[in-house]
């Protein structure tokens, strides 16, 4: 019973591990493990709920959590995971539900007050969510979004004064909040006030630059102030963020036919045509830029589908008859004409096409074909809702020293078409390879993600060397079987189960490199996830230290070792001894883009920019292609 408590308990944690490191798939079949080895724990549950939450499965997150509150009733933060898949289904009242039961064990918890509020904003009960306001103002009355929530509920009200005052306070409260700046920008332009809207607009993208819908709200403001190569620059920017935004690319190219840059709008109309092929408007607009460009009888495919769908559509009619006029169809051209001249005898044809009038806009589902050349608005926007999540902070905290390159370790998992110069190359690791037959065990500093095939064919691997081991008959025949299920181990981050056996291996042979190599490795990944537990690490990283230092010991030669000792330093801080440990990687092997790397990063906490830079272009140079954005963003 003790030894099937310790594997359901070392199972829980080789998940949340694999859930830490966002191996996703792996995670959920440690869980599921745990849950056949003992049904009635809670925890396999849940975490296998979060697992599936990252992987979008909203659906199995709410089923796994459902299970885990059946089994433990009190635990406030599987209420607030299935309230967020439940938000993502779009199930508001339910989600209300699980917030109010986690309330009544955490009632000071205003995240989970803020996140109720929002459902009830979403199911449009802007009463339910003002109340509930009044209550959280009350307990915290420095609460920005507070406001900025109470602004909204007011808006739904279409008490816009009451509005504007609310998010004014939380301006004043929080000025570098993006998310509200945007949402004030847009009463300004339901109102249309474009210069208001535009500052406010420059605000929130100035704090949050990479929000595509900021960018197409600015264009309109642009737009209505005849700013055409600023609106313009706003699409482009969109776009770039956003590539398949329909707004962008519908109104990018009206303003491009505007302007006379009739081929790049047909382009951006063949787009919203990819998204939208039914879309009558977008396909008037190309065919009268066809038309413009000379390709007269594509036109004409285009004028026809229109036609066909509103057959009393008289400007396209005339527009059609045109086209059969140049290329000589009088017939055609002939049968248009008389139509359009039987609809004249009972109404004004309104024939020539107007220029782009700033003052005219539509809503995006009005689909009158008269309006085809006006800039298009969502039907009714909203400000963006940002849902709080405790629990992914605990479960899933980035790691202080992330954007580290990670150490060099022996893995049977190699990266085919890496850009990296020269492939990971150890002599004791290549002999080891030609000793034994299997799979080929590579060095990499990648930590590679499995597919559930993979996983379940590494498994079946441990398995097959675990019978090797127990039917052995002599210490050398186990002790490799020991190392390879070791590194097979490490694979689908069983790190503990890793380092028993690289432990046992080391009795047997105390002069491995290889192994006081991965025992280090394993156990710095072991420590990187306790960390974010809150569990001291001190002791543990001087044993990863004191297994590099052993190993260095063996074969001081060894760059991979090295790297890895700079990287440690560089984790605890150390930069300059981290900087010296990289510097002789890099002599020994000047092709190591990872030492490069780290040690640029070193040097920017030392403020050697100069240096950093160097360091970096280097990196990015040799394939590691992540140094350019660091670069970038010294650089500016």
């Amino acid at each position: 019973m003790c030894f099937a408590q310790l594997n359901t308990d070392r199972l829980i944690t080789i998940g949340r591990s694999a859930l830490y490191y966002e191996d996703y798939v792996l995670s959920i079949q440690y869980f599921n493990q745990a849950i056949t080895a003992k049904p009635y724990l809670y925890e396999p549950w849940f975490f296998r709920g979060v697992a599936k939450y990252y992987l979008d499965d909203y659906v199995g997150t709410e089923n796994d959590c459902t299970e885990a509150l059946q089994r433990n009733p009190y635990v406030v933060n599987i209420y607030e995971l299935r309230g967020l898949s439940r938000i993502q289904q779009k199930k508001y009242d339910l989600a209300v539900a699980d917030y109010t039961h986690a309330l009544r064990y955490a009632p000071e918890n205003r995240s989970l007050w803020h996140n109720r509020v929002l459902c009830h904003l979403q199911a449009k009960e802007p009463d339910a969510a003002l109340a509930e306001l009044d209550t959280m103002l009350t307990r915290w009355s420095q609460y920005a979004q507070g406001y900025a929530m109470r602004a909204d509920a007011y808006m739904q009200k279409t008490d816009t004064t009451a509005a504007i005052d609310a998010r004014q306070r939380s301006l004043d409260l929080d000025p570098y909040d993006g998310h509200t700046w945007a949402a004030r920008s847009i009463i300004s332009l339901s109102r249309e006030e474009w210069p208001e809207a535009e500052d406010q607009l420059d605000h929130a993208i100035h704090l949050m630059p990479k929000n595509a819908g900021c960018h197409i709200n600015r264009a309109m403001a642009r737009f209505n102030q005849n700013n055409l190569r600023g609106a313009m620059a706003d699409y482009d920017t969109a776009l770039d963020l956003e590539p398949n935004n329909f707004l962008g690319h519908y109104n990018r190219g009206l303003l491009r036919a505007q302007v006379g840059d009739d081929n790049r709008a047909i382009t951006d109309f063949d787009f919203v045509l990819r998204l939208e092929p039914d879309n009558m408007l977008a396909l008037f607009n190309r065919a009268v830029l066809l038309d413009k460009t000379g390709d007269l009888r594509a036109a004409i495919r285009d004028y026809s589908k229109v036609i066909d769908e509103f057959p009393n559509f008289w400007t396209g009619l005339q527009f059609r008859a045109a086209c059969y006029r140049r290329l000589g169809m009088n017939k055609q051209a002939e049968q248009d004409e008389f139509t359009v001249y039987k609809a004249q005898l009972y109404k004004h044809l309104f024939g020539t096409q107007p220029r782009l009038n700033p003052n005219q806009m539509r809503k995006r589902s009005d689909e009158d074909l008269e309006k085809y050349n006006q800039l298009v608005v969502e039907d009714e926007q909203e400000p963006d809702h940002e849902y709080q999540n405790d629990y992914r902070g605990r479960v899933q905290n980035r790691r202080v020293h992330d954007d580290l390159q990670p150490m060099f370790g022996l893995t049977f998992e190699h990266a085919d078409g890496e850009l990296h110069a020269t492939k990971a190359f150890d002599h004791q690791v290549d002999e080891l390879n030609q000793r034994t037959r299997g799979r080929t065990i590579h060095i990499s500093s990648r930590r590679f993600t499995l597919s559930s095939d993979e996983s379940d064919s590494y498994f079946a691997y441990i398995d097959s060397l675990s019978q090797v081991i127990d039917a052995s008959r002599t210490t050398q025949e186990a002790s490799v079987a020991l190392i390879r299920r070791a590194i097979a181990n490490s694979v689908i981050q069983n790190f503990e189960g890793a380092i028993d056996d690289l432990s046992t291996y080391l009795q047997i042979d105390s002069a491995s490199a290889i192994a006081l190599w991965q025992r280090a490795v394993c156990q710095s990944r072991i420590n990187e996830f306790q960390a974010s537990e809150g569990t001291n690490i001190d002791l543990k990283t001087a044993n990863v230290l004191g297994d590099l230092n052993h190993a260095l010991a063996l074969t001081p030669q060894n760059p991979y070792l090295i790297y890895n000792r700079g990287t440690l330093y560089a984790q605890r801080g150390d930069y300059v001894q981290a900087i010296v440990d990289f510097t002789e990687a890099i002599r020994l092997d000047p092709s190591l883009a990872e030492a490069y790397y780290n040690r640029g990063l070193c040097h920017l906490h030392q403020d050697h920019r100069e240096a950093a830079i160097q360091d970096l272009g280097k990196a990015g140079e040799l394939g590691l292609y992540d140094a350019y954005s660091i670069l970038k963003r010294q650089q500016k």
